[in-house]
């Protein structure tokens, strides 16, 4: 068969470019694209324009890189049935241990989303639906999905945020300073800024490529009456231990050390 009668110039084109960026994580400039690509800056100034404004490419001054848009759709679907399928006894477990409700949240399209959830087994706790969208900026389990990535990823997910009903303005320089502190301390821990009474404590998840992939998170209730329930730091020990065999599970044998270097 010819499959020249099939081609699509265009498509072959931007498939180029994302392959050839893939090749040079420092990036290109529009005109060392052309040169490498036998193309002139006009041929391929379109496609480029269109890849940025889809999320595949950030532009950095005058060169470009690949976003890892890329990556996440290609783990967004088994992926994410495989972490919350591994995932769902660990907090199944946690949960019956330490008297506290669990979720589990990912990043998407400028927002978070609840993929699994368990209840405290008590006859008081507070939790989020399974399929929730929650706020990226003003939750702890938002915030530790930004504080494990590269800068660069960090920047899209914040110019990609989609506010969500209810969700709190946040200043540029307070989240910052925010993110610089959990990734120190290796978790997000802070008052709901949604529910009064709830304080947040939410530890990252990673991936392969040694990026949070996801957060794991407890809305914490605390009992003032006699029950024998766990304090909030074992609870935040106890959740370190199952983040970490989650990881484990997940591919990445090394999980984060508070204080560790990051990019």
């Amino acid at each position: 068969m010819d499959n020249t009668r099939y081609s699509a110039p265009a498509l072959e084109k931007g498939l180029d470019i994302i392959e050839l960026l893939a090749s040079h994580p420092e990036g290109l400039s529009l005109a060392d694209l052309g040169k490498t690509l036998g193309r002139t800056t006009a041929e391929i100034f379109r496609m480029v324009v269109t890849l940025e404004t889809r999320g595949y490419l950030l532009a950095i001054g005058d060169r470009y890189v690949l976003s890892l848009l890329l990556f996440q759709l290609a783990h967004r679907h088994q992926p994410v049935r495989s972490l919350v399928t591994t995932a769902l006894p660990l907090m199944t477990q946690l949960a019956n241990d330490v008297k506290q409700s669990f979720h589990l949240c990912v990043y998407q399209d400028g927002r978070v989303l609840i993929v699994a959830g368990v209840e405290s087994p008590e006859r008081w706790g507070f939790s989020l639906k399974v399929g929730t969208l929650i706020g990226m900026t003003d939750t702890a389990s938002g915030q530790v999905l930004m504080a494990f990535q590269e800068e660069l990823e960090r920047k899209r997910m914040l110019k990609l945020h989609v506010p969500v009903d209810g969700e709190l303005p946040v200043d540029a320089k307070q989240l910052a300073a925010d993110l610089t502190r959990i990734k120190e301390r290796g978790h997000a821990r802070m008052p709901s800024r949604q529910v009064k009474g709830v304080k947040n404590l939410a530890y990252p998840v990673f991936g392969r490529n040694g990026h949070a992939i996801a957060s794991l998170t407890t809305p914490f209730i605390e009992r003032i009456d006699q029950a024998p329930v766990p304090a909030m730091n074992e609870v935040g020990d106890r959740m370190r231990t199952a983040a970490q065999t989650l990881t484990e599970l997940m591919g990445l044998n090394v999980y984060w050390e508070p204080g560790a270097g990051a990019g």
